[in-house]
């Protein structure tokens, strides 16, 4: 550990006894816990601990939920977050700060902001960074006042100097946008800046979530030197009926390529479309639609088939939320960050002494298609990988047949595999009713046979699959004689632990894919969580589990196929992972 980092760790650590208590009971998605989110228990919990990831970022101790303004300055990639410095469960929150030459090897620093002023005595809750045309960075966060209001504020680097950026301070005019009588604002509901950009008139423009009862709101503010900013008449989109949007993000993608495209970006509607996502506070997931933004009337209209609330396609169809994009200026490209909580109880939450991961960021951009988006691990996560393990080529899995992955690390692993299906004609035809893929997937669990499936991974499994986690696709008929498929690809958790007090929720997504081409799966597993992406990023899907047995050394890893229909496995490479350096 070099002497800089040594000492911002401890920095660090004086902050935790220093910051006071922030806990207020608001209107929003966290559960506050006065005893346990002010625990003054300053140890920092074992890095061998069990269930602690090895690659995926999370800091040495205490709750973490929402990534906050990601961003590269100066060559450096920057993660701010939403941290309890005194707990592990939502309380007195932060933002925290590290940084990566990398996205996978972090380093952190003392937090960037904390309740200081009138404008955020209560809390500094989730925002976002805007690069302004002079290369500086400014940070856009809800503060909460003396009145438990939700308001806008406006932080800058002390040291633009500095390619950490160190120090950061609050403007003497926050906040800058505020609710009030006049505008109409929910004051308990209006949160999380995004990222600004600037219109063909030179005004920028910001979006922040909100609700009026049941309607969603993007409400959209406009300023001519980032200071002073009017509310627009109109938000950029609404929905009626979804309740309130958090954590909202809105970005351009090209319909050229996979390169990402910068926020402020201008283009014909031919080449450019825009994408808004919101976290929606009823359901806990992210939601996105894909669609045209009018930049004459500051307006979002969704492309057909598209609208904003349960039914819009989700980022991760499991574990996943408060999600955050950046352009990486650096390498052309989008960078998507999210937010996965624990799935175990909050006694065991305290007990292990931390809570919350991020996913590995993943690039993303838009289909060939442009209905949908591609999510991909960065290249750079490969850097991890050691010893390979070829285990299969052009084998065929019969029905009911299980092979082990030997050979590799199998609690902390990246595994490709690409499965190959003959005969569909074969396929069962769908219920026309099961329009709902996580539905299927709990109803239809991995013992459950179908003609073609489950076939997939069984990940974090003890040696006698007395615990597993089931990671596999099932494909179906659309309807008799169609000629049309239906796949499914599900994260079966309800065998993941012999512990009874934990989520085991089964998540379930569809994969538009076409099945008489090669399905290609591959699982991240990281002790405690498994990201599965289905048909190369078109599903994704995040689990946590915890198993009791199947830890370490002793955790297997299987490829299966229950299905009745046999099933080719082209090729199945694996890679035992090594751990990151998160300090």
């Amino acid at each position: 550990m070099t002497r800089e980092v040594f000492s911002n760790v401890g920095l660090w650590l004086l902050f935790t006894l220093l910051i006071g208590n922030y806990v207020v009971d608001l209107e929003a998605s966290h559960h506050v816990y006065e005893r346990l989110s002010q625990s003054t228990n300053t140890e920092s919990p074992s890095v061998n601990q069990r269930y602690r990831t090895g690659f995926h970022f999370q800091p040495p101790k205490n709750w973490m939920n929402d990534p906050n303004g990601p961003m590269i300055y100066k060559g450096i990639y920057h993660l701010f977050y939403q941290w309890n410095p005194k707990g592990a469960v939502w309380g007195n929150i932060v933002w925290a700060h590290s940084t990566s030459t990398d996205l996978v090897n972090w380093d952190p620093h003392p937090p960037a902001i904390f309740p200081s002023e009138p404008f955020d005595i209560n809390g500094c809750w989730s925002g976002s960074v805007t690069i302004l045309p002079n290369g500086k960075p400014v940070i856009l966060y809800t503060g909460i006042d003396p009145k438990n209001q939700q308001v806008q504020n406006i932080a800058e680097p002390k040291n633009l100097s500095d390619p950490y950026l160190r120090e950061w301070t609050k403007s003497t005019l926050n906040p800058l946008m505020a609710p009030d009588a006049v505008n109409g604002i929910n004051a308990s509901s209006f949160r999380d800046p995004t990222t600004a950009w600037l219109g063909e008139d030179k005004k920028w423009r910001v979006i922040i979530g909100s609700k009026i009862n049941r309607r969603g709101l993007a409400i959209t503010y406009t300023s001519k030197d980032f200071l002073k900013w009017e509310k627009s008449p109109e938000p950029l989109h609404y929905d009626d009926g979804s309740g309130m949007w958090e954590c909202p993000d809105f970005f351009p993608v090209t319909r050229s390529g996979s390169k990402g495209v910068e926020t402020s970006s201008f283009g014909e509607p031919n080449e450019i479309k825009h994408v808004l996502k919101v976290s929606l506070d009823d359901t806990k997931h992210d939601y996105y639609t894909i669609g045209t933004y009018d930049r004459v009337k500051d307006k979002f209209v969704p492309d057909s088939g598209f609208k904003m609330d349960g039914t819009a396609p989700r980022y991760d169809y499991g574990k996943y939320y408060a999600s955050k994009t950046f352009y990486d200026s650096g390498k052309n490209r989008r960078i998507l960050w999210g937010w996965t909580n624990e799935s175990s109880s909050v006694e065991d939450d305290v007990e292990k002494g931390w809570s919350g991961i991020q996913t590995i960021p993943r690039k993303i951009w838009l289909d060939r298609s442009g209905k949908q988006l591609i999510q991909w691990p960065v290249r750079e996560v490969k850097g991890l990988r050691t010893k390979e393990v070829k285990n299969l080529r052009n084998e065929v899995l019969k029905s009911g047949s299980r092979l082990e992955v030997s050979g590799v690390t199998a609690a902390q692993a990246d595994v490709e595999v690409l499965f190959k299906v003959r005969d569909l004609e074969k396929a069962d035809v769908i219920d026309p009713s099961w329009t709902d893929p996580q539905l299927i997937c709990s109803q239809m669990n991995v013992s459950a046979k179908s003609s073609f499936g489950p076939f997939g991974l069984m990940v974090l499994a003890s040696k006698n699959l007395e615990e597993y986690t089931s990671v596999y696709f099932r494909i179906f008929k659309a309807r008799q004689n169609s000629g049309k498929f239906v796949v499914v690809m599900c994260s079966d958790q309800s065998r993941s632990s012999l512990e009874k007090d934990n989520d085991k929720t089964t998540y379930g997504a569809f994969v538009d894919i076409n099945p008489y081409q090669p399905i290609p799966l591959r699982a991240l597993i990281d002790q405690s969580v498994v990201e599965s992406f289905g048909g190369k990023g078109r599903a994704c899907i995040t689990s946590r589990v915890y198993p009791k047995l199947a830890i370490g050394k002793s955790s297997h890893l299987f490829v299966f196929n229950y299905g009745s229909q046999s099933v080719d496995a082209l090729n199945l490479n694996a890679w035992s992972m090594n751990s990151a350096q998160i300090s």
